[in-house]
């Protein structure tokens, strides 16, 4: 039986196994991210795929949840973050065993997109529904373990990779997903509550979902070709195209009363630049954790095994300090925590574009460690700002926002990290660490500007 929604959060037995629930989900969706890209030499051998083919494999799932996310955020509002919840974990789960059994590169690639709206899924309403789970008193606890949560997994995906690989085949990659899908199953049946403030005469509008995933997927077609070298006339189509589409798309938000791209909600300061700020940071972030390696290993002469250990302060430090954030959000305007988190963030960032010519380990351990502190203290107030600012009929399209505006961060910074080591050759890393810096810092005077406005869900 569903629990039921209560006025302000779940009793604590009740919290602690929806927040289970919640969090083998989006371990799994977050993981199956990053967790491919180290197995695709293997895969593609194994399937006969050439290296350039097999990045499908990692852009299929990506592309299938940023082109779905808003629009299933959406339905959210309309019929449950409980059951979109449970209908990704059913979709996410059996489209494993899909991926696991695949015989070739087409179809891996189609099951990897069917897995990737399952992943969409579980995105789209989780921090909804730990608006639904918390009292709003200690939601920013709540946001603080889902920060944890997303960090860990990013930051674990390439050890529980090798991990897995050095034992069995590519497959269980895919394999292990299952019992963990229905172990969340099981929970969220038995522990997600049901939102009983559905939106009133909200409808869902298919018109719009379908100009929704043009736009954001020409987007990132667009940034992922301009990444990979292809032909700039083919990149200039699709730019002119998401220039048309995207028009006509806003346009027809803006008319709508429930519209599915949250216009309404950016009308709200708090929003909007929590909004801002996170693009900013994932976009700085990923600048940073994909050029690093290459400065690491051609640079410095570092094995893998070193590079692995040397960028592990990073995630160590963000999986301390976000819990603490959390705390400190229920207390404190996230403008301010932000902004010193993201001031913090930017600081470790020229840290290490300044680096000496031979650093030692400690030299980047506390560079790498300070980074992860700033983002995990900017992290979970601003995730909590997003919630909060939302009116709770509105809860699914703000996590549907908060999930794309990462994505999107995300797809920006891998795409700058290849325009600046085309631009700048063997300094590209000094040069993306300082355009991460850059983007920190004009996110911490952004974050500053909430601060002229009300705390989100005081």
């Amino acid at each position: 039986m569903p629990q039921t929604s209560y006025p302000d959060g779940l009793p604590v037995p009740q919290r602690y196994g929806a927040i289970m629930a919640i969090a083998l989900g989006i371990t799994v969706a977050v993981l199956d991210g990053a967790i491919a890209n180290v197995a695709l030499p293997t895969i593609a051998r194994d399937l006969n795929a050439s290296p350039a083919e097999s990045i499908w494999i990692v852009n299929a799932y990506q592309l299938a949840i940023i082109v779905s996310l808003l629009s299933l955020s959406f339905l959210g509002d309309i019929v449950g973050y409980r059951r979109i919840y449970q209908t990704g974990l059913v979709l996410f789960t059996g489209t494993s065993v899909f991926c696991a059994f695949s015989t070739s590169l087409e179809m891996l690639t189609f099951a990897r997109v069917l897995q990737g709206f399952g992943g969409a899924a579980l995105m789209s309403v989780n921090t909804a529904l730990i608006r639904i789970i918390y009292p709003q008193r200690f939601l920013g606890r709540g946001m603080g373990i889902n920060s944890l949560i997303v960090a860990v997994s990013i930051a674990a995906g390439p050890t529980v990779a090798a991990a897995i690989l050095s034992v069995a085949t590519w497959h269980w990659l895919f394999l292990i997903n299952i019992p963990i899908g229905l172990a969340a199953f099981f929970l969220a049946l038995r522990f997600l509550p049901d939102n009983q403030q559905k939106a009133k005469g909200q409808r869902f509008d298919l018109v719009s979902a379908v100009m929704n995933a043009l736009t954001f997927g020409l987007l990132i077609s667009a940034l992922s070709g301009f990444a990979q070298g292809q032909s700039g006339t083919l990149i200039l189509t699709e730019v002119a195209a998401l220039l048309v589409v995207g028009f006509l798309f806003i346009r027809r938000q803006l008319r709508l009363p429930f519209p599915l791209l949250p216009v309404d909600l950016f009308r709200i300061p708090v929003f909007s630049l929590s909004i801002g700020t996170s693009v900013c940071s994932f976009c700085a972030q990923m600048l940073a954790m994909v050029s690093l390696p290459f400065f690491l290993q051609t640079v410095l002469l570092r094995d893998d095994v070193a590079t692995g250990l040397l960028l592990t302060p990073w995630p160590l430090a963000t999986m301390v300090v976000s819990p603490l954030a959390g705390r400190l959000a229920e207390r404190f305007h996230a403008g301010l925590l932000g902004g010193a988190g993201l001031a913090l963030f930017a600081a470790g960032l020229f840290a290490l574009a300044l680096l000496p010519a031979s650093p030692g380990d400690a030299d980047i351990i506390w560079r790498m460690a300070l980074c992860g502190a700033g983002f995990g203290l900017f992290q979970s107030p601003n995730n909590h700002a997003i919630i909060s600012s939302a009116p709770r009929h509105r809860s699914g399209g703000a996590s549907g926002m908060l999930g794309t505006a990462r994505l999107l961060g995300q797809t920006m910074g891998a795409a700058l990290v290849a325009l600046m080591f085309n631009l700048f050759g063997p300094h590209g890393t000094h040069a993306s660490l300082l355009l991460a810096g850059g983007f920190s810092a004009i996110a911490a005077v952004v974050s500053a500007f909430r601060l002229t406005q009300p705390r989100a869900g005081a």
